[in-house]
């Protein structure tokens, strides 16, 4: 069974402009590009499966996905698989010179491929602080809002963004000294 998209569509100037863009498609291919993506389908066919959830089983919300996949992202951002792996200290210390009392330090200077505990999760709710940063600003544009909440949205989305971008910049300056100066 073909799916709708395979199904030709019978004459008109609407089958004569999708012919027209597939075939300026096709002539803009790298040829190796085209073997590879032709060849297998020449002699391989994909099963038709139809595969159905029991009637038991309720598909999550999207909201529930979206905080799973939130959830993920932050893990993975914030160097929680480093952090397992390693077992690095939650942050570190040093003495000062001068006095000789011990400082507590969150960031580890000068090494780009190590961590502590602190500074990853810092930098992840950084980076997600950006992310919804610019989820507010996507519904700062729907016009079935009302006007101050769209203003509010807008506000709350640049600064979000502002701030999650100065912050990482400041984190990259403290880990890096001399980057980008």
């Amino acid at each position: 069974m073909r799916s709708k998209s395979d199904n030709p569509v019978p004459g008109g100037a609407a089958a004569a402009g999708s012919a027209a863009n597939a075939s300026s498609d096709l002539e803009s291919f790298d040829p190796v590009f085209l073997l590879l993506r032709f060849l297998p389908y020449s002699f391989l066919r994909p099963p038709r499966t139809r595969l159905r959830l029991p009637s038991s089983v309720a598909l999550p919300s999207p909201m529930t996905v979206f905080s799973l996949l939130l959830l993920t992202y932050f893990a993975v951002v914030s160097g929680l698989v480093y952090d397992v792996i390693v077992e690095p200290p939650g942050i570190g210390s040093t003495q000062d010179p001068a006095t000789g009392t011990v400082r507590p330090i969150v960031f580890l200077p000068g090494r780009v491929n190590g961590q502590y505990i602190i500074e990853g999760l810092s930098s992840g709710f950084m980076f997600l602080l950006g992310g919804f940063g610019l989820i507010f600003l996507d519904l700062a544009v729907d016009r079935h809002r009302a006007r101050s909440v769209r203003l509010s949205f807008a506000l709350f989305g640049i600064s979000a963004v502002l701030i999650a971008y100065v912050m990482s910049m400041l984190f990259i300056r403290i880990k890096i000294p001399g980057y980008l100066w």
